[in-house]
């Protein structure tokens, strides 16, 4: 636990550096405020599910990870999430974002049912890969 809250405190502390910075050059995507809410809602859910895939591999139980990651991440979790209404008000290059992270999350999942573990986690990076990209590229407030 205590490595765990510096690197929290650090985290967070570089996340205001580098988000209240007056030349934050992300792509402003105006939505309206429900569907921010959403968003929002869908984005700190992927975080808990990632912790979670995290958990699973740290404890070896593949199989419960690829079922989190297929069922809240990855491509069978698009309707849940309200993709197909949410992505009409989203840039290209966010919709790709986001369309990379879900293809991605299947992939982990069928790699992470192979049993390999190293490549499991190598194929999750791809997952958080995506996640950064959109993140750098764009804000939603």
């Amino acid at each position: 636990m205590q490595k765990i809250i510096p690197f929290v405190v650090v985290t967070l502390f570089l996340m205001g550096l580098t988000t209240a910075r007056a030349d934050d050059t992300r792509q402003l995507v105006n939505l309206p405020e429900k569907m921010q809410q959403h968003m929002m809602s869908n984005m700190r859910d992927h975080l808990v599910t990632i912790n979670k895939i995290l958990i699973y591999l740290g404890d070896n139980e593949l199989d419960k990870a690829a079922e989190i990651a297929e069922q809240r991440l990855g491509m069978s979790s698009l309707g849940d999430h309200g993709a197909s209404h949410m992505s009409k008000f989203m840039p290209e290059g966010m919709r790709k974002a986001g369309t990379a992270m879900h293809k991605s999350a299947s992939r982990f999942a069928l790699k992470a049912q192979e049993g390999d573990l190293l490549s499991s986690y190598k194929m999750l990076s791809e997952v958080t890969s995506a996640c950064t990209a959109c993140h750098a590229g764009y804000k939603i407030r």
